[in-house]
């Protein structure tokens, strides 16, 4: 019997295939091309515009490091604003810091809220749910312009790459509103490619926030699905430098949080992640 295969092509000249073994959904939004389906080796997956955003198998590793390390860097989050994130996974992630007060997820579009409550329930759980969780559909960029200084203590963005729907999470503009609505120990973190074959968008993406913010680095994780090798997280502070703390640091502040049995997270990997190898390291402001 014949497989169907699905191809993700995001660079050129270098292509994945996944099994589609039972397609679960497959429908075009007003912003983009949407597919979920089971893989006999990853469980379910959701897809954007042909290119994996997340797999049943492997999102802690991507989900764990982009919330508890923002968070755990600045210490006393407790208003938090996500970008994006359809599937609720950051959101779940960010909700389970029982010192965070308040989590504001702007996602433009419904559909991928709505398939993955349907399809992906596993990857937010009880988020959704949650009293602490506002839950907005609607233009992140917008939401960042109107709301006021101050407002918030960490801003995770888990957007697409700056293509299509995701471009405008990528602009001076946006990363202008970001520093301005944190808070005096304010940090961004946001996705910024696999830099082996994506090194163009860790470096621009850091040359831009270096213009609003004192401090600008990335750290990294390696998340099976997205091919190339590190996938590096770029994060950007108003206050102390971020990678600087020690693990006993980071250990008692995930205490306090509440912050345990973690799959790829531990303190020694958070203070770990910041150790870039030069081929990335290179891509950052000087």
């Amino acid at each position: 019997m014949s497989r169907e295969w699905i191809s993700e092509g995001l660079y050129q000249g270098w292509r994945q295939e996944l099994s589609v073994d039972r397609l679960l959904a497959r429908t075009k939004s007003q912003f983009q091309d949407i597919a979920v389906f089971e893989n006999v080796d990853l469980g379910r997956v959701l897809m954007l515009d042909g290119v994996v955003q997340i797999t049943e198998r492997d999102e802690f590793v991507y989900q764990e490091m982009l919330t508890h390390v923002p968070l755990l860097e600045h210490g006393d989050a407790k208003r938090v604003l996500i970008i994006g994130a359809g599937d609720g996974g950051v959101l779940r992630r960010v909700l389970e810091h029982r010192t965070v007060e308040k989590a504001v997820m702007v996602e433009i579009d419904g559909e991928v809220i709505a398939l993955s409550k349907k399809f992906l329930p596993a990857i937010a759980g009880d988020a959704w749910n949650d009293p602490r969780a506002e839950v907005i559909v609607g233009d992140g960029i917008e939401y960042v312009t109107n709301a006021a200084d101050g407002s918030f203590d960490v801003i995770i963005v888990d957007s697409t790459d700056p293509i299509g729907v995701g471009e405008v999470l990528f602009t001076d503009s946006f990363y202008r509103h970001c520093a301005r609505i944190l808070s005096a120990n304010g940090i961004i973190v946001n996705q910024c490619g696999v830099p082996f074959m994506q090194a163009d968008e860790l470096r621009d993406t850091s040359a831009r926030r270096a213009q609003f913010f004192d401090h600008v680095s990335a750290y990294v994780a390696a998340v099976p699905t997205y091919v190339g090798g590190f996938m590096t997280l770029g994060v950007a502070a108003k206050g102390t430098v971020p990678g600087r703390h020690a693990a006993d640091v980071i250990r008692a502040r995930a205490e306090k949080a509440g912050i345990a049995n973690t799959r790829y997270w531990t303190p020694e990997m958070h203070v770990a992640a910041f150790v870039l190898p030069p081929y990335i390291a290179q891509n950052l402001p000087r």
